[in-house]
Order: structure tokens, then sequence, then C-alpha cells
């Protein structure tokens, strides 16, 4: 397959010429693979980023379990999410070297035990190494993933298969809060692990019995540099733990922030220099430079930063309020539900001929249009508030994330991607990077946007609420008379009704802050639509890669020469 020819995509090449030339690059028995296979794949992916919401969700009660502080506890996802990015690029390596399917089964057994143990673990330090082998094992499920689809699953089944992995993505990240609150509420936060102790052997025995055996590919030339993926997967992920931290940190005020950065920095200029005097034949960086390549992973980048509408906004601007997990997962869960119907019926779509750029942008409109609807939030909105809205998200996120992965399948067929299994690991590996560097990105971004927001209404608001002024004092004796009754004497309640003043100084800053943050989102919403504007249109949709199963150069019913 190596030496197969490349796919010519040019729009003055007949669509039958274009059939065959896609035909000889794909692998001869892509039809033939195994539902259970898929099933595997898209488990471990959804596993993946379900593992890792339900320990930021739960991490209050892990801290309780340890007995360890706010700054002990900042660092408990650091460590898993830490691993995740570092494993990402060295995911290449192993792939190439074992195949995907052995770094799949070792990942997962080790994943499941791992998770089984979690819970009755009572040290700091062996709770933060366990969870770097958690985020090690589990970092590979993602990048794996995007690999199996491409060389694996029969075309006519390729936009089904999208729809249930964005399914499994989306539905994770929404679904998580009320999973949490009702293992907290019902059985043990310690459900947080096992749930991925239970499911991911599932995911396993999949992967076992319905992927077919790797292909290795026959490597000639230069041998491959762990070292060189060693300093860029060590460099990549001190960068994620600089981020992370760094708000808590107060950022370069901080030597452990900048430590991190420094050497983080340090290691990427070393994978640089050593991959100019020896380029690592593993990895193709040529390939991605190309621009929809480029576009589709701003896109990415973007959908990740608009999702924390959902996995972020609306749930501070209901925990900050006191409501927890189990009060505030409702409003995000009516998201979850409605995304196991809409991204099936965004992949029917796909497969009656839309163009995934226009799914893409239809999505992106939809959750920026919901944003401004959310921006007419005020202090008194419950989880209720949400339900109208959220059922327009769950559209608007299933089909956005349907046509970005649509439209990042597609270029890698169309730009000569299947050519080699090793340009399908490095596809897949840097978009793994992207998502989840681009994810933790964004929420730094939007936690960092929230903390000064809330600073700057504070502040104006607190330029109306003056001792002096008539309004505060009227206020203040108001509520001194009325808690006069129930405190220790007029001191103690006069104190207590200007805190009470206070707090709804600070509510209303806050909910003056999540209407920001919801322009925020529709502004990036808006961004993203030009962006997908200047995306080149692809030779061949999916209802035509669907009719290359119906038989030799088999020319579907619209032609879009």
């Amino acid at each position: 397959m190596a030496n197969a020819p490349a796919l010519a995509v040019s729009d003055s090449v007949a669509k039958p010429d274009r059939i065959a030339a896609l035909r000889s690059v794909l692998p001869a028995d892509l039809s033939h693979s195994p539902l259970l296979g898929v099933l595997g794949v898209v488990l471990g992916a959804g596993m993946s980023s379900l593992a890792a919401r339900l320990l930021s969700l739960g991490l209050a009660d892990l801290r309780g379990h340890l007995g360890i502080g706010v700054d002990e506890g900042a660092w408990v996802t650091t460590a898993f999410n830490t691993a995740t990015v570092f494993i990402g690029p060295l995911t290449v390596y192993l792939g190439a070297l074992l195949g995907a399917r052995r770094v799949l089964l070792v990942g997962g057994v080790v994943f499941a035990a791992v998770s089984a143990c979690l819970p009755f673990v009572h040290s700091y330090t062996l709770l933060i190494v366990l969870l770097a082998i958690a985020g090690l094992s589990s970092g590979t499920f993602y990048p794996l993933t995007i690999s199996f689809a491409l060389l694996n699953v029969p075309l006519r089944y390729l936009a089904l298969t999208l729809g249930v992995y964005a399914t499994c993505i989306e539905g994770a990240l929404n679904f998580a809060p009320s999973l949490y609150g009702f293992y907290r509420d019902h059985w043990s936060w310690a459900w947080m692990f096992w749930t991925a102790a239970l499911v991911t052997p599932i995911m396993t025995a999949c992967v076992y019995y319905g992927s077919p055996a790797s292909r290795q590919p026959a490597r000639s030339g230069p041998k491959p540099s762990f070292v060189g993926f060693l300093y860029f997967s060590a460099g990549i992920a001190l960068l994620f733990a600089a981020i992370d931290q760094g708000q808590r940190l107060d950022w370069w005020r901080s030597g452990v922030f900048t430590a991190l950065f420094a050497s983080g920095m340090f290691l990427l200029l070393c994978a640089m220099v050593r991959r100019m005097r020896a380029p690592n034949p593993l990895v193709d960086l040529p390939y991605l430079r190309q621009w929809n390549t480029i576009a589709a992973a701003v896109a990415l980048f973007a959908f990740r930063f608009v999702l924390l509408a959902t996995a972020l906004v609306i749930p501070q601007s209901l925990s900050f309020r006191g409501l927890d997990a189990a009060q505030f997962g409702p409003a995000v869960l009516w998201t979850a539900v409605a995304e196991m119907f809409l991204a099936v019926f965004a992949a029917h779509l796909l497969n009656k001929g839309l163009d995934s750029r226009l799914l893409m942008a239809f999505g992106f409109a939809t959750i920026g249009a919901v944003c401004l609807i959310n921006a007419d939030f005020t202090s008194a909105w419950a989880a209720e508030n949400y339900f109208r809205t959220e059922l327009l998200m769950a559209v608007g996120q299933s089909l956005a994330f349907v046509g970005l992965v649509s439209t990042l399948i597609l270029q890698s067929f169309f730009s000569g991607g299947l050519e080699s299994p090793l340009r399908v690991l490095t596809f897949s590996a840097f978009l793994h990077l992207v998502r989840i560097f681009g994810g933790q990105l964004g929420t730094t971004l939007m936690s960092r946007f929230i903390a000064e927001q809330e600073k700057l209404h504070s502040y104006l608001l607190g330029l109306h609420v003056q001792p002096g002024d008539w309004i505060t004092e009227h206020t203040v004796r108001l509520l001194t008379a009325g808690l006069a009754s129930r405190a220790n004497g007029t001191a103690g309640a006069a104190g207590r009704a200007v805190g009470l003043v206070a707090g709804d100084v600070r509510l209303q800053a806050y909910s003056l802050t999540f209407i920001d943050a919801f322009h925020l989102i529709a502004g990036a919403s808006v961004a993203t639509l030009i962006l997908i504007a200047t995306l080149r249109r692809f030779p061949l949709n999916f209802r035509d890669l669907a009719a290359l199963d119906a038989g030799p150069l088999a020319t579907p019913t619209r032609d879009q020469s």
C-alpha cells in the first residue's frame, strides 16, 4: 500500500478516474471490517473523554477521600491529562512499531486494571502515579480511532460510524454531570473510576475479536528515532501542564509555571533541531502543510472552545450559586440525550450527498444563535431555564462535530493520506494534539476570561454600592431590621446585612460575566463560519464514496465536477 499511486483531486479529472484512483489506494479488504472492531474503537474514544470528565467532576470527593487540600488536588486532573497529551505523539511510533491493534489491546487492559484499583488508593503520591499510567493507556484510544476508521471501516458505513463516534464523544461530556450525580447520591463516588473498569474490557474484547491484524508498514531508509518522539511528547506535555496550572499559580509570578513552560519550550526546540538534522521516517510533517488540513484543525480547536458552553459556562452559571452536579446536570443532559439521535441523522444527511462543510457551518451557526439566546441569563435561572435552548444546542453540536470530523476524513482521503499508514498515524496524532491541547487552551482562556470579567463587573457594580449612598444605606437598614431577631445584637445584624449586600453584588457580577461568556462563544462561532468558507471543495462526497462498494467504478448519481 505504501507504493500505491497518489489520489488525483483535480476537478479536471473525470469522476470514474477519481473513483479508480481512490479504490487503488484503499485496502482490498476495506468492505469486510467487522462491526465489533468499529464498536471497540468508538467505545475507546468515548471512554477516554468520559473518564477525564468524571475525574474533574469528582475531584472534591476524591480530595476528601485522601484528605488533601485544593493545591494538591489541582495536580490530580493535571497528572491524568498531561499523560494523555504525552502519549499522543508517541502513539505514532508505537502504532508503526507494534500495530494499532496491539497498542489498543495493551492500553485497554492497563487502563481497566488501573481504574479498578484507583478508589482503594490512600496515598497521594501513588494516586498521581496511577493516574499518569491511566492517562498514558487511555491516551492511545483517540488517535488510533481515526486510524482505524480510515483504514478499516467500509465506505458505505463510514458516515454512520462518524455519527456514532460523535455521539460517544459529545454524549460522554454532556452526560457525565448527571451520571456522576447519580453515582454520588445513590452508589459511591468510586464509580467515577469503576465505570472505566467495567466498560474498557468490553472495548478491548471488541477490538480483539473485531479488528483485523495490524498491517505493519515496510520500513526502509533511516531508522525511526524514539528520542525525537520523546523530546516532542515531553515538551508538549510540560507546556500543557503549565497552561493547566497557570491560572491557579498566577502565571509568570510563579516559579513552577515558569519552570514548566521553559522546560517544555526547551524540549520542543531539541525536537526541532533533531528533526532538522535527521528527519524521522515515521512522521510526515509536509503532508500536514495543506490549507484544508490546517483550517480544519483550527475549526477543531474552535469546536472545543464553543463546546465550553455546555461543558463549563452553563455548569458554572449554576454551580456558583451552590448547585452540585446532580442539580445542574439536567441542564446539559438534554443535550446528551438529543445527540444520540441527531448525530446519526447528520450521518444520514452526509450519505444523501450533503456537503460536510455545509453541515459543519449550520452546526456552528446554531451554536452561536443558542449562545445569544442564553445571553438573556439572570441570577434567578435554574437548570430548567436551559432545557429549551439545550435542545437547540444539541442540534448545533451534533451537526458541527459530525461535519467537522467528516471534513477531516475527506481531507485525509483526497490529500493522499491513504498512500501510507504512516501518514494516517501522523494525521491522527496531529488531531489528537489539537483536540487535547487546544481543548485545555480553550478552557484556560475561558477560565481566565471569567475571572477577569468578574473582577471588572464587581468593580463597576461596587461603584454604585458605596457607604453613604442613600440606596445602599436604606437597603442595609432594612436588612438589619429583618435580621435583628436572629442575630447577636444590632452590630451582628448590621454585619450580616452588609455581607448579604456584598454577596448580591458578587452574584450580579457573575451573572454579567456569564452573559459576556455566551457572547464570546457566539463570536467564536461567527469567526469559525468565516474560516469554513475558506475550505476548498472535495471532489467526492460521502454518497459518492459509498457508491464505491456497489461495484467496480460505480458512478454516483450526482456529479460534482
